[in-house]
């Protein structure tokens, strides 16, 4: 999900209700959603390639909308299981995998609907933000990690008026009893990946369990 895109378990922004499965329709239009400009798909291509195992490898992507990411994720060899909220999405996504080692499911990214299953890496964007327990989820997704495996978390904070987000240094704070390391990524500084230059606050967080 993206700034303004992201949603809590009960498909909200900030308590407004958000139909989903009715953004699915243009969710691909933003330039980092779609990733149709060769020079934004690139650009977040090499960054997972930094951010997730250099090894095929079980990656879970929440709040994974039209599976953009998933479909880099699953060209660079790894098996991505994705969760969206929206059946809408989730269908897309399927069809942008078709024929990939990617399953989709439709669930709540705080509580993915993944069982027993354990992964080497949870990748979640532009999603915990607008949680409304990150903490909580956070522990949730640090159960569903296998030994060695890590988050890969891209956050941040959007606006100047009324800005909404998740501040870097909060994100770290939250992680540090629950991971052995971290590695924070600054993106907003990088306009390859938005398509246009941005001044607001847009990172990624590594955490390794």
């Amino acid at each position: 999900m993206s700034e303004g895109m992201a949603t809590d378990g009960d498909g909200t922004v900030a308590g407004v209700p958000v139909d989903w499965d009715a953004q699915a329709a243009v969710f691909d239009d933003e330039p980092d959603h779609g990733l149709r400009d060769p020079g934004v798909r690139a650009a977040w291509a090499e960054r997972l390639r930094g951010w997730l195992p250099g090894r095929p490898a079980e990656i879970l992507d929440l709040g994974c909308g039209t599976g953009s990411l998933s479909l880099l994720a699953a060209e660079q060899g790894h098996r991505v299981t994705g969760v969206d909220l929206s059946p809408a999405m989730v269908e897309r996504a399927r069809a942008k995998l078709a024929g990939r080692d990617a399953v989709f499911l439709t669930g709540d990214a705080a509580h993915p609907p993944v069982g027993e299953q354990r992964f080497d890496a949870v990748l979640v964007r532009h999603v915990l933000w607008a949680l409304p327990d990150p903490a909580r989820a956070l522990r949730h997704w640090r159960g569903l990690l296998r030994p060695g495996g890590r988050l890969v978390l891209v956050e941040g904070v959007w606006g100047s008026v009324t800005p909404v987000g998740i501040p870097a240094d909060r994100l770290l704070t939250l992680l540090a009893p629950l991971v052995s390391h971290t590695h924070l990524d600054l993106l907003s500084p990088d306009p390859r990946l938005w398509g246009r230059k941005v001044d607001d606050e847009r990172y990624a967080v590594v955490a390794r369990v």
